[in-house]
């Protein structure tokens, strides 16, 4: 039975529903900014110019963080440990979105790395407005731990929105090479832009226990967030695809997060049991 708007702490007695509900919105949570963090920390170096480089090594570091937040809430609820949910999980087991796991382009970091950053600028600006939309949601929650971290987590996010915004309004108002990458990379942004407002399997759960607010809910104000950037750029809001390809919701991923994974788990996996 849902709660409605009755507020839960990590010391109430759960349901066994009511926490594998709170349990898959925090797998979500965490996995997205998880990847969403590694993913940026590969522009190291690479970044435009050396402004940029330490902007956007603050804002993964910031997003890290976050991840490691939403982490520590599955270990309150005896889920396991924050680190080794974070860095031993198989890819069948994460909950992230398929657009966050995708690679940043060919060629690999510490080799001869071809990175498209059009698409670090549109996948970053849709992410963050998306985010922004659940960490809104997600302050009024019933489940008063996660409405806690999303007022802490809000407060820098406005920074992150705004810069890849920032970015995203001069590349589309640049020149014709310009417009043409970011069109190009708006296309593959939303190819896989299905699954990141799903909640998976435990949809009915998350919505009727006041977790956080609907699926339909958060994409119908995620278009009214970027819509105003769009309108004057003269440009239409792009149409979030209906069914997604692949689900990352329900553990459906890529060779991308595979890969991904190798690499964030190899320096933990050295000693699990160290303090990090």
């Amino acid at each position: 039975m849902g709660r409605g708007s009755e507020v839960t702490t990590a010391d109430d007695c759960m349901t066994p529903e009511y926490k594998a509900a709170i349990t898959s919105l925090l797998f979500q949570l965490a996995d997205d900014d998880f990847l969403y963090a590694y993913r940026g920390s590969e522009w190291l170096g690479l970044a435009p110019h050396i402004e940029e480089d330490v902007a956007s090594s603050s804002i993964s570091q910031d997003s890290m963080g976050h991840a490691a937040m939403f982490y520590q809430l599955l270990e309150d609820v005896g889920v396991g440990r924050a680190d080794d949910l974070a860095h031993l999980r198989p890819a069948y087991d994460r909950k992230n979105s398929i657009l966050i796991e995708r690679v940043n382009g060919e060629g690999y970091y510490m080799e001869t790395p071809k990175y498209d950053w059009a698409y670090q600028v549109a996948r970053s600006y849709f992410y963050t407005q998306a985010k922004k939309v659940k960490i809104d949601a997600l302050c009024a929650s019933s489940y008063k731990p996660v409405a806690e971290v999303a007022v802490k987590v809000r407060m820098e996010l406005y920074y992150h929105r705004l810069h890849w915004e920032t970015w995203f309004k001069q590349l589309m108002s640049s020149t014709d090479v310009a417009k043409s990458k970011m069109n190009a990379a708006i296309t593959l942004v939303m190819d896989d832009f299905g699954d990141l407002f799903s909640f998976g399997n435990e949809q009915q759960a998350i919505e009727n226990h006041a977790l956080i607010g609907s699926e339909e809910d958060l994409k119908k104000q995620w278009i009214a967030n970027v819509g105003p950037v769009f309108g004057a750029l003269q440009m239409a809001v792009p149409k979030i695809p209906d069914h997604p390809v692949k689900n990352g919701r329900n553990g459906e991923h890529t060779t991308d997060l595979d890969e991904a994974l190798l690499t964030l788990a190899e320096v933990y996996k050295l000693d699990p049991v160290a303090v990090w």
